[in-house]
């Protein structure tokens, strides 16, 4: 019984957290410039958590997440105006009741994630049929194609980009007055962190870490290493997309170079500030990272010179970031009474998986 009250602790306090800042946002004390930097928080939570899936426990490159994030952010954006948002751009009517976007938003921005999973598939069964830094080149290449079809794709908006998206917004609130979009932002961010950690914990999870250790051992002890490869890389993928839609109705607004290749490196900046396979770390360097954008700003352009910069910095001074493959409960041993950490898995991190 003691066991089992301590599964509740974690996602007890992650609930009370969430009631607290919307209490504060209810209240004004945190106004709607803090709000944006939570918000802004939880969906590079996303970002760098699922592209760890890829290029930390799977041990390969992508460098194309943006381009899955816009994916996401445009189907969704999409079925967000043509369903709930009269005198829209595409259809002019809302094809349902305004006030059913409350309930249905969550499976707009996961049919947003769905399109990313779908475009990422692909990408992914020729992309996996070769080895090395293919995979790299491929995902670079698509997030291009995808930016560029997005500017040529005139129901979208073309350049000129895609508006309204925050009439959705308005008509959730018009029922209940609180911020959905913060809401929704905390518990997608909480769901995508949750939901890898059961995945990595799981024989699936195994399957794929196995991967990255050893992909030629893994194929004799019988792990299907390219289907490994295709679940772990349309997870992420997906959560790009769940991402790139809570992104376009936090803005309202957006078109292709927001999801540029400095969209991707901003991921991967993250990805290898917290540490390659460490969800811990993915999460402590969203903190980090939209923290020190927001303190970037004042450079303007300058801070696109900046990160590109850190990435080169931390791939040759500290190539294993904050955490390098530990988690919290391995820097803080008090901590696993709450995180239980499997001892193999943490042997094997700390060893590249010789043990």
């Amino acid at each position: 019984m003691k066991n089992k009250s301590k599964k509740f602790i974690v996602p007890a306090i992650t609930a009370a957290v969430m009631v607290l800042v919307v209490i504060l946002a209810q209240l004004d004390i945190l106004n709607n410039y803090y709000q944006t930097i939570l918000m802004t928080i939880c969906i590079n939570v996303i970002m760098s958590s699922s592209l760890n899936v890829v290029n930390g426990y799977m041990g390969e490159f992508s460098c194309g997440h943006g381009g899955f994030m816009a994916v996401g952010a445009y189907v969704s954006s999409v079925l967000s105006l043509v369903l709930f948002c009269p005198g829209n751009s595409i259809t002019g009517k809302a094809l349902l009741p305004p006030e059913s976007a409350m309930f249905l938003f969550p499976v707009v921005i996961l049919l947003g994630g769905a399109a990313s999973m779908v475009v990422s598939l692909l990408v992914a069964i020729p992309s996996f049929k070769t080895r090395d830094d293919y995979l790299a080149i491929v995902t670079i290449a698509t997030n291009f194609i995808i930016t560029t079809s997005l500017n040529n794709i005139g129901i979208v908006g073309e350049s000129r980009g895609l508006m309204g998206m925050k009439s959705t917004l308005s008509r959730m609130s018009g029922v209940i007055d609180l911020p959905w979009i913060l809401i929704w932002g905390m518990l997608f961010a909480a769901l995508t962190v949750y939901a890898i950690h059961r995945l990595m914990k799981s024989t699936l999870g195994q399957g794929i870490s196995a991967v990255r250790y050893d992909e030629i051992s893994a194929e004799i002890m019988s792990v299907n290493t390219n289907k490994m490869k295709l679940i772990a890389f349309t997870f992420s993928s997906g959560l790009a997309g769940v991402a790139g839609g809570l992104f376009a109705h936090m803005l309202g607004f957006i078109n292709p170079s927001s999801f540029g290749i400095m969209k991707s490196t901003e991921s991967l900046v993250m990805v290898y500030l917290g540490g390659m396979g460490s969800l811990s770390g993915s999460v402590l360097s969203a903190f980090i990272f939209t923290i020190l954008l927001e303190l970037l700003r004042p450079a303007q352009i300058f801070k696109w010179v900046i990160i590109p910069l850190m990435l080169i910095l931390i791939m040759q001074f500290r190539p294993e970031g904050i955490m390098g493959p530990r988690e919290l409960p391995q820097v803080f041993p008090k901590l696993r009474k709450l995180f239980p950490v499997n001892s193999d898995m943490v042997r094997k991190n700390q060893t590249g998986g010789e043990a």
